[in-house]
């Protein structure tokens, strides 16, 4: 009976457990062919990840997306799932999904330690990088409206400074990596894009005040992929003479194997103008200050009634606008093609595109067509071929902005007095102010060039066993660049030779043939060696043709060989070097981490005993954070410790034959007899110029990556400087280039990145870089002059590009005279009174950008900043004589504010013919303060889903607006505190007849087929 009773309850329990669990398992019973569908994309761009590798939790595979992000699961479970979705680049997500079809956004890491940066003919994880190099993606920058892409990179890498220094889109820029090395040699440092060795020196040979053409824009910033600096020696090493001023390395963008074929279409066009332009005086205001300069000189005021000899009362007198006239809202329109994929052996890109920009200032316009075909190929498991091949045609109307009154556009708007009328008593548009009529000039205005370009390279790769491998590349940068200038009988320039014209065209042709041979290996699970061997031959080849042509029947023919009388002239430049490279790197446990590479140089610029140069780099680096004693500190997920320390050479710049004795033919004719003379002395012993660079630098990234952060020091020491060096006339030689400077850089660089927010429907992200170099001339036997009027100069003891100038200390209150700092005590203010006050270097320069994303929405802002420039604002000096200059030169609203009567507090002084300091050459009154914060960019875009999308064949559609150059807090009184008058390296910070940057205002569309 008792067992029975022990029978009966278990029999019962068991079937009340049976009832449950009958009930649970209906109710979780497997849903047979149940399904996941879902896309995974960017969360900032909101364009589909192909390849994102998809995992459901409790599956044993997974899946990865298509090309347009889209992913599906068949499976017996139900919702929700757990799915773990993870893509080279982003952050892994852990995720449930309630609800399919899903829509899964990944954000980008802020730092992925194991992405790969090229440094030096070969690639290195991120993670051992040594040297001090810095990637930037174009992606977030290629729609900045400029002419060349460096301009989109200003702001955006510690210690590279970029002086977008004109409003002309497509004008050379000053670029300068850590700071300048060379007064006479080049200062720019190394373009290579996809291993070609670019021509960044202009071409052009027309006059345009100073200004000149950037090579650079011929490249079209859509096809760029990323841009990485290299700025330390370590890192340049490799590169070795071409290397000396940083390296910048262009990857553009290649299809990848096994993906479908897409399609990308990027439409923008929008508006740009001047915020500002110069204030100047009326006609009535101009009249009364000339008057009230002869009034103070003693003698008889112009501006009197007209029945007594005079040209009418001030009040009398008329105003014209010319700046209205001179400037325009400008054009910018962009348009961009590219198709790319690849099968499982072969990858292509294929590219086309058209920009076109007009200036602010009238005619002037720059337009670009371009086209890029990528290729690679893989023959078979161990031979690779393929091409990078880039061809440009860029026209520019080029304007004469900077100095000189001949043709000279912003000369004839900005500086004829606005009381003098267009035209003369018989109604005739006339010139004044020895300046040419702005509206003849405008309607007349034929100044133009063309470049053709070719930039490509063919390339053969064989892996000869898994850890050799060999490359041979031979690559090409060719640029056809054809100028034309016609001047009528209507303007200045053409005036009084009946007519001018001239007609240039150059060639420049480089070549570059490079193997290398790559050893890396893993030897066991602590020790990784690697090895790079390689050569370089490389030629460089410039001829030139022009011809001037004078005296022209009529301007309807305009052809050199219809001039009454024409010139002409040739001209040939090449030089070839020859190196040899090698590199070693060892790490150990991926925790101690040791290079050195030496490359030597041959050039045929120096002569035998001279010609070669060896410049060896050593780096070492400690990943702290592999360390036992920080394997515990869970928010540090990298700490590194880093120096190096190497030698680079330079000869770029300075003439090809510069060590030689040359003679020359040119304008040596007697009596229809040619004849020889000798042109240049040589110098036998001129060398390399060398740079030594130390630099130590702390990486660190914290909290999973989400913050990141790079210091830099360095100091740079260059010796046996390139250096034009003038010749007492006695010895038949103007000049000669020597070995006779030495010049110093010292500073440092922080980058901050981190990931603030990080939610599935809001992100923030934000990047900051500040830089600080010091520049300092440490030996210079003579100071060296450059700009108007001898503005810069070169000492020793002081920085390059100096303000040689006088110090104007105040506006005496009593009698309104200037009075200026007497250096040498002697009671009077002469040249040896001019003293420095100040350089172009900044105290500080950097950038500030932060992105946000809110569901369907990107938002972004970037600003750059510097701060303690000097800037030479030669407007004013012009603009701020008073009435000394009458009907010569314009008057700014600001000499309004001079000196009337005693117990005035200016620093405009009285306009008389004794206190002629009012405009008095290099006046200290005019150097300011260029420091600035500026808006540079604020882009809102809307991302549409594909739910959005519906039926449309498009994987992604963006649309957006932008505005650049929204507004600039500056106390620089001129337009634009980056202007600069010259495109001569050593001309920097002179404000001239310069038009500033456009604020400008662009609609935009990305899509994705």
């Amino acid at each position: 009976m008792k067992y029975y009773r022990v029978f009966r309850y278990s029999l019962s329990v068991f079937l009340i457990w049976a009832s449950v669990l009958t009930v649970w398992a209906q109710e979780t019973k497997p849903i047979i062919n149940a399904s996941l569908v879902g896309t995974v994309i960017d969360a900032a761009t909101k364009d589909p990840i192909e390849g994102a590798t998809v995992q459901l939790e409790a599956v044993t595979h997974n899946v990865k997306t298509d090309r347009n992000g889209r992913f599906s699961f068949v499976t017996g479970q139900k919702l929700p799932f757990k799915l773990t979705v993870t893509s080279v680049g982003y952050a892994t997500q852990n995720l449930v999904i309630e609800n399919s079809p899903a829509v899964i956004e990944l954000h980008r890491s802020t730092e992925d330690l194991d992405e790969v940066v090229v440094v030096g003919y070969t690639t290195i994880a991120k993670k051992n990088l040594i040297g001090a190099v810095d990637r930037v993606s174009q992606q977030a920058v290629k729609d900045i409206p400029t002419g060349s892409f460096d301009a989109q990179l200003q702001g955006k890498v510690a210690g590279m400074q970029v002086a977008a220094s004109t409003g002309i889109p497509g004008e050379a820029l000053h670029v300068r990596l850590r700071g300048a090395t060379s007064i006479n040699a080049d200062n720019n440092p190394l373009y290579v894009i996809d291993g070609v060795f670019l021509n960044s020196e202009s071409l052009q040979t027309i006059n345009t005040g100073g200004k000149a053409t950037s090579p650079i824009a011929d490249l079209s910033p859509s096809d760029i992929e990323y841009v990485e600096v290299l700025k330390d020696a370590e890192a340049t090493a490799l590169y070795g003479s071409r290397g000396a001023n940083g390296v910048i390395l262009i990857t553009t963008k290649r299809g990848k194997n096994s993906q479908s074929a897409k399609i990308d279409v990027n439409l923008y066009s929008g508006r740009g103008k001047a915020a500002k332009l110069w204030e100047l005086t009326t006609g009535p205001e101009h009249a009364e200050l000339v008057n009230e300069y002869f009034r103070n000189i003693g003698q008889t005021e112009p501006f009197r009634p007209v029945a007594e000899g005079g040209r009418g009362l001030p009040s009398e007198q008329q105003t014209y606008d010319r700046l209205s006239e001179a400037f325009r809202t400008a054009g910018v329109h962009n348009a961009d093609l590219s198709v790319y994929g690849g099968s499982e052996n072969t990858a292509y890109y294929l590219s086309a595109g058209y920009n076109k920009q007009e200036s602010i200032l009238k005619p002037i316009s720059f337009d670009r067509a371009n086209f890029r075909f990528n290729l690679d190929q893989k023959v078979n498991n161990n031979l690779k071929i393929g091409s990078s091949n880039g061809i440009s045609r860029t026209g520019r109307n080029q304007g004469r902005a900077g100095d000189g009154p001949q043709g000279g556009i912003l000369q004839a708007a900005l500086h004829t007095p606005t009381y003098l009328s267009p035209y003369n008593e018989e109604g005739v548009l006339v010139g004044r102010a020895g300046f040419d009529n702005l509206t003849l000039l405008l309607d007349n205005y034929d100044v133009g060039s063309t470049s053709l370009r070719y930039i490509g390279n063919v390339y053969g790769e064989y892996q000869i066993t898994p850890a050799l491998k060999f490359r041979s590349t031979f690559s090409v940068d060719y640029n056809n660049y054809n100028e034309h200038e016609y001047w009528n009988k209507l303007l200045i320039a053409g005036s009084g030779a009946n007519g001018l014209a001239t007609s240039a065209i150059s060639q420049s042709t480089t070549w570059i043939n490079e193997q290398t041979l790559t050893y890396r290996k893993r030897l066991d699970a602590r020790h990784t060696i690697g090895a790079l061997l390689g050569n370089t031959l490389q030629g460089s080849y410039f001829s030139l043709t022009s011809a001037e042509g004078r005296g022209f029947a009529t301007d309807d023919f305009t052809l050199i060989n219809t001039a009454a009388t024409t010139t002409s002239n040739q001209d040939w430049d090449q030089y070839k070097l020859a190196s040899f490279f090698g590199r070693v790197d060892y790490a150990f446990d991926d925790k101690y981490l040791l290079d050195f590479s030496l490359r030597a140089d041959g050039s045929s610029k120096f002569n035998k005993g001279y010609q070669w140069g060896y410049f060896p780099a050593v780096g070492v680096a400690w990943r702290l954070s592999k360390e036992s004693f920080l394997q515990d500190v869970a928010f540090l997920d990298d700490l590194k410790l880093k120096a190096s320390y190497g030698l680079t050479g330079n000869q770029n710049g300075i003439n090809s034959f510069a060590s030689r004795q040359l003679w020359s033919g040119v304008g040596s004719s007697y009596r229809g007899v040619a004849g020889i003379f000798p042109e240049q002395l040589a110098n036998q012993g001129l060398s390399w110029e060398t740079t030594s660079q130390f630099n130590i630098g702390l990486d660190a990234a914290l909290l999973n990556n989400r913050l990141t952060t790079s210091l830099n020091y360095y100091y740079k020491y260059t010796k046996d400087g390139l250096l034009t060096e003038v010749l007492p006339g006695t010895t038949g030689f103007s000049s000669f280039t020597n070995n006779a400077v030495e010049i110093s850089n010292k500073g440092f660089e922080l980058s901050i990145s981190s990931l603030n927010i990080n939610s599935d429907v809001f992100s923030w992200n934000t990047s900051f870089n500040i830089a600080r170099n010091i520049n300092n001339i440490e030996k210079l036997e003579t100071p060296q002059n450059y700009g108007s009027r001898d503005l810069i100069q070169f000492r020793e003891g002081f920085p390059m590009y100096s303000f040689w100038v006088y110090n104007q200390l105040y506006v005496d209150p009593q009698t309104g005279d200037a009075v200026y700092e007497d250096v040498d005590g002697n009671g009077r203010i002469t040249t040896d009174d001019r003293q420095i006050l100040g350089s172009i270097w900044p105290d500080y320069f950097g950038g500030l950008s932060n992105d946000f994303s809110y569901r369907n929405f990107d938002l972004s802002t970037f600003f750059t900043f510097s701060v303690g420039n000097k800037i030479y604002n030669h407007n004013r000096f012009f603009g701020e004589a008073g009435g000394a200059r009458d009907a010569a030169r314009i008057i700014f609203k600001s000499n309004l504010d001079r000196w009337q009567q005693s117990g005035d507090i200016t620093d405009v002084p009285r306009s008389d013919g004794v206190n002629n300091n009012n405009y008095k050459d290099g006046g200290g009154r005019w150097l300011e303060d260029g420091s600035y914060l500026r808006f540079r960019t604020l882009s809102l875009g809307y991302n549409f889903t594909a739910k959005n999308l519906g039926k449309l064949p498009l994987s992604k559609l963006r649309i957006y607006a932008q505005a650049t150059n929204l507004f600039t807090i500056t106390k620089y009184t001129g337009l634009d505190p980056e202007s600069a008058a010259n495109s001569a390296a050593n001309q920097q910070g002179i404000d001239l007849g310069t038009p500033p940057q456009p604020r400008s205002f662009q609609l935009g569309v990305n899509l994705t087929l």
